[in-house]
């Protein structure tokens, strides 16, 4: 008769108990598995819907717009609220604007150069120049404190183009004249109010740079 000892295992058993051990080895790895997947999906839902968001351009409001032009402006500013009124009709609420200052002089054909700072709510404020020829009836020169309204634009180098004229576009009122160019799908409208005269229809462009330069084109 023999009498397994305490320590000796019998390998029927054995067999079992391996058995057992690879059943929840699996149970454990599967379970593992699906945290850290669904984990994963989640972090990376999360993100996309951050980065949906973040890349989304904030805009500013007519209220905005107007109470800056005031300050911008000065006494002279009674008609931009009106002016900002239409702009906002038909293109929305912008994206950005820009406040600066600009030359121009023409006969027939004429320059335009021009210099301020982007504003926007999600991208920080920077220096930004512009340049332009136009041809047409058009005469005479001016001085202008110049504010320009931009739709639609998603980023900082997509303004760094040249915009046309946008046919139908001219509204004057109170002393501000405002009309529109576009690129793109991008829509500048630029509301004037300075000394001087510049009058009659011109058609041309406007062309946004980094650094202030000489050259129109």
């Amino acid at each position: 008769m023999t009498i397994l000892s305490e320590n000796k295992i019998c390998p029927h058993n054995n067999k079992k108990f391996s058995s057992k051990i690879v059943r929840s080895m699996s149970v454990l790895c599967l379970s593992l598995s699906c945290m850290i997947f669904t984990g994963a999906n989640n972090a990376f839902a999360q993100y996309a819907e951050g980065s949906t968001t973040g890349s989304r351009a904030k805009t500013f409001s007519s209220n905005e717009i107007v109470s800056s032009g005031h300050r911008f402006f000065g006494t002279v500013s009674r008609g931009l609220a009106s002016v900002v009124e239409e702009a906002g009709s038909r293109w929305g609420e912008p994206t950005g604007y820009i406040l600066g200052q600009e030359a121009s002089g023409a006969f027939v054909g004429g320059l335009r150069y021009g210099e301020g700072t982007l504003y926007t709510k999600n991208r920080g404020d920077t220096k930004v120049f512009w340049q332009g020829p136009s041809i047409g009836f058009d005469f005479g020169g001016d001085g202008d404190r110049t504010m320009m309204l931009i739709y639609k634009m998603r980023s900082r180098p997509a303004l760094m183009q040249r915009f046309v004229g946008i046919d139908g576009s001219a509204y004057f009122v109170g002393g501000f004249g405002m009309t529109a160019l576009t690129a793109n799908d991008i829509i500048v409208v630029p509301i004037r109010s300075g000394v001087g005269a510049r009058l009659g229809i011109n058609i041309g462009y406007l062309k946004f740079t980094d650094n202030a330069t000489w050259n129109p084109f």
